[in-house]
């Protein structure tokens, strides 16, 4: 569990050109625990397709802001969340060789990012801004799951897969390091609470139930379950989310509800320390620094 240092200040956004080999790992990597594994399998199969969208949706935006330092922190974002894309791809191709296959449920996240989500040639400015909003929204659900990834002592009690575990908190520090990006570029377009307030409850209960299809899709096709156990119970999910290997709904609803605040900012969550701390003993991003 990492711990927190003093505050560092204001931090550069450095993409880190980290790598993951799966080779070795086994099939149900969270603690020998199927459900708690699949439970983080769905993250790995909707992050690069999300975010490949932040990056296109955030590159289509740079033209449009003037301010330096705004613009600095963008294209530090743009870096990392490619990065991100990139490493959690990976598991994809574990996957398969697992006798897995997750290309269905891929799929369906390709389509809503790619066609229904992405820009239109007839889209105007406010339709840029609106999937600006989206995005801050997941920014707060994102900075929220790596806060949590970061300090949840249950997950160093567990069995985990120790690479696994290094790359869900490297992806979480870089969630929590660049946490306030996206909230800055929409008040940058703008300042209105009731687009945040309303994308945020557009976008969560989709994420909450994209989650639940691809959790039940996981299951239904992990080849090492016999039938009887290919069914994704929620007495099982809570059973999980009780034990500390996935984060609660409670937890999730208070994070929500900070969002919705008159005077909330991103850097209110969290620490970036926390994450400093996290990225310097990382060692898959020590091996990138090398």
């Amino acid at each position: 569990m990492t711990s927190v240092t003093d505050d560092p200040g204001p931090v550069t956004l450095t993409a880190r050109d980290v790598e993951f080999r799966w080779d070795d790992m086994r099939m149900h990597y969270m603690d020998d625990n199927v459900v708690s594994t699949h439970l983080m399998n769905v993250m790995h199969l909707f992050l690069p397709e999300g975010e490949e969208w932040f990056v296109r949706v955030f590159t289509e935006a740079l033209p449009m802001i003037h301010d330096e330092k705004l613009r600095q922190d963008v294209i530090g974002f743009i870096g990392q969340e490619a990065m991100h894309a990139q490493a959690h791809t990976g598991i994809h191709d574990w996957l398969r060789s697992n006798g897995l296959d997750p290309t269905p449920y891929v799929q369906h996240m390709e389509y809503l990012f790619r066609v229904a989500l992405d820009k239109r040639p007839t889209d105007t400015k406010n339709s840029l801004v609106e999937r600006l909003s989206l995005i801050a929204a997941i920014e707060h659900l994102t900075s929220f799951l790596g806060h949590w990834v970061l300090t949840e002592p249950a997950l160093d009690k567990a069995d985990i897969d120790p690479m696994m575990l290094d790359l869900v908190r490297w992806h979480g520090a870089e969630e929590v390091e660049h946490r306030s990006v996206a909230f800055d570029v929409l008040q940058y377009f703008d300042t209105r609470r009731w687009r945040r307030v309303r994308t945020y409850i557009m976008v969560t209960p989709s994420i909450i139930s994209m989650w639940g299809r691809g959790l039940k899709f996981m299951m239904e096709n992990d080849p090492t379950l016999p039938p009887s156990q290919r069914k994704a119970r929620l007495r099982d999910v809570y059973r999980v989310m009780s034990s500390g290997l996935f984060p609660n709904f409670k937890d999730i609803g208070r994070a929500s509800l900070r969002y919705f605040a008159k005077d909330f900012h991103p850097s209110q969550e969290s620490s970036t320390a926390l994450a400093v701390n996290y990225l310097a003993t990382s060692p898959a991003a020590r091996a990138a620094e090398r």
